[in-house]
């Protein structure tokens, strides 16, 4: 028995030797297959391979696991793994609900044809979005604001179309973004000062920013450097891949339009709303798309609004508009901006400001003959594909904005909407623990991808927010994070991650994303698949995360053991390589982490693809 004993022993040790230098080679490959403009390694990756891997990554951890199955030798004999064929090389830049075809055959009035249209199931591409031939890694940030490879988005017509306008040049092999825009051809620096001089940018009081019809984002990008995290978007429209380009810069985009749809942002959520020659039309409707940028401007927050009918008198005949139609469009904008007691603190040039008042409430039951309607629904949070409402969101019982931290102190001081108790489930301790839970959480990240505090990693995901705990605990000038809330989530925390000075968006992973293909460098889902399991198929969400993950990007899942396997499983066909980790405090926690790594590959490097 002693002797059976022994070398039960010695092949345990043998395996737990085999299974921790496959890990290391696994991370030695990671490292190594990051890419450059050229096509050859990344220099960061580099720069961190041949400085010697550290193989003692989590030396705490057994792959040995004893939940459900073993994480580190999973049996699948028996079971077939499906492999995914590539869609077909026109499909490169598919953003499936907001197709364009489909979007001939729909109603042009308030701009429905450009809002989300996802197709049923039975019309899903079951296929691998392949990458551009040529494609290349991004620039590494600040680079990336200034310098796009041509062969990631091989689009030339807003050089033609907005060349007086500085928006973007295309010089050799990579397109150049000078930071002009139609109201700023001197440049988005420039341009910000001037609101600066009115606006509080530099304190952190104004930290998160609303860019509606934001072009290719430059007024996003510059503003970056003034610590404001700007969440722009464009429809997919005439001009072309304009949120394409912002996501290859490395600045926060979504496709996306104001029209009969409630936009998928929480109430009260920004410090500053935008529009520079937007072509919105502010007045219309009695007002109904102001009122909905009220609805997600916090109390004493700004509307800048810059382009026609601002200053029509100077302007109409370089507009090339009847001075009638302007001055209307003014009066209309002026009457509203009233009604909603927004203050109008400047006006110079072609820009004018509001301030919202903190006090919009009381304004307006002070207002003579105010004919303003309040909206009656009780959660002006509940948004997923609601119709907007021509009403006036209260500004009362959703927090109290007066006691908002300026940023950075506000990314870890409780928020209001916790301290006032208006979050269900969640108080002031549970928040606290959930920020400890999470640093400890990324710090066993950055041991698994030494590459995450380097900058490889710009764009980053977080497919199941919670509380912004993760992407609080990445915080760095390096990179930013989207911050997705699902519709079907027990709490709806997103207020919480604006009031954090982080930006987020709601949406179904029932299906597709507002983005193109190959926008995010990093994925991360906490408890998403154990959230998603008897509400749609894995294997969409899968091949959803693929289309939007870049060549040779990174995912981290963290979720049950069992789910995790399944996962794991379906990956296996997906053109990824994966490892399953155990968590951080050792094998008896059922919670694992998938780590994986999307291959590089291209248009025409597999023969075999779809009949799609």
């Amino acid at each position: 028995m002693a002797n059976k004993s022994m070398g039960d022993n010695r092949t345990r040790t043998s395996v737990s030797i085999f299974i921790v230098a496959g890990l290391c080679f696994f991370f030695y490959l990671l490292g190594s297959w990051q890419r450059s403009g050229v096509g050859k390694g990344d220099s960061i990756a580099l720069a961190v391979t041949k400085s010697g891997e550290n193989c003692n990554i989590l030396p705490n951890l057994n792959f040995e696991t004893r939940h459900g199955g073993q994480a580190g030798s999973i049996d699948d004999s028996g079971t077939e793994v499906k492999k995914f064929k590539p869609c077909r090389p026109r499909y490169t830049d598919h953003t499936p609900c907001q197709d364009q075809k489909r979007a001939m055959h729909l109603p042009r009035e308030n701009m429905i044809y450009r809002e989300r249209h996802c197709p049923p199931p039975e019309k899903k591409l079951n296929c691998l979005i392949p990458a551009p031939k040529g494609y290349v890694a991004p620039f590494p940030w600040p680079k990336s604001r200034d310098y796009v490879p041509y062969v990631n988005a091989p689009y030339k017509s807003l050089t033609v179309e907005k060349a007086i306008q500085n928006w973007i040049q295309y010089e050799g092999n990579v397109f150049r973004f000078p930071g002009g825009g139609t109201q700023f051809p001197q440049g988005a620096d420039k341009y910000i000062d001037q609101l600066a001089s009115v606006i509080p940018i530099q304190n952190g009081t104004v930290r998160t920013a609303l860019d509606t019809g934001c072009g290719v984002a430059s007024w996003g990008a510059y503003l970056w450097k003034r610590n404001v995290i700007a969440m722009s978007f464009a429809p997919r429209d005439s001009h072309e891949a304009q949120v394409q380009f912002a996501l290859e810069r490395g600045v926060p985009a979504v496709i996306g339009v104001l029209g009969t749809v409630k936009m998928p942002y929480p109430s009260r959520a920004f410090d500053m709303a935008h529009c520079s020659r937007c072509l919105i039309p502010w007045g219309a409707a009695d007002g109904i798309l102001m009122m909905e940028v009220d609805r997600v401007l916090r109390p004493g927050g700004y509307w800048v609004l810059s382009g026609p009918p601002i200053n029509w008198k100077t302007n109409y005949k370089a507009w090339q508009r009847p001075m009638e139609d302007l001055q209307e469009e003014q009066r209309k904008i002026e009457e509203i901006a009233k009604l909603l007691c927004w203050e109008k603190k400047s006006e110079k040039g072609e820009t004018a400001i509001w301030q919202k008042r903190m006090d919009a409430d009381s304004c307006r039951s002070t207002q003579e003959d105010s004919e303003a309607t309040l909206c009656k629904s009780t959660d002006p949070d509940d948004v997923w594909y609601n119709k907007m409402e021509a009403c006036i969101t209260p500004s009362k019982g959703n927090g109290d904005d007066e006691g908002l931290k300026p940023f950075p102190e506000r990314l870890f001081a409780v928020p209001p909407r916790i301290a006032n108790g208006l979050v269900s489930g969640v108080s002031v301790e549970s928040y606290l623990e959930d920020n400890r839970k999470w640093k400890k959480h990324v710090s066993a990240y950055k041991k698994i991808n030494k590459l995450i505090d380097t900058g490889r990693y710009r764009n980053i995901m977080d497919m199941n927010s919670g509380l912004g705990g993760f992407a609080a605990a990445l915080q760095s000038p390096k990179l930013w994070v989207m911050n997705v809330m699902p519709t079907i989530a027990q709490k709806n925390t997103l207020g919480v991650i604006y009031e954090r000075g982080l930006i987020g968006i709601y949406h179904d992973w029932c299906e597709a994303f507002s983005t193109y293909p190959r926008t995010y460098d990093l994925i991360h889902a906490h408890g998403l698949f154990s959230l998603y399991k008897d509400k749609c198929n894995f294997e969409d969400i899968l091949l959803e995360m693929d289309r939007i993950l870049r060549p040779e990007g990174a995912v981290i899942l963290r979720d049950d053991i069992d789910v995790l396997i399944k996962v794991k499983k379906i990956i296996g066909g997906i053109r990824w390589d994966s490892k399953l980790i155990d968590h951080e405090d050792g094998p008896l926690v059922p919670e694992k982490i998938l780590v994986a790594v999307k291959q590089y590959w291209t248009v025409g490097d597999d023969n075999s693809t779809s009949t799609r």
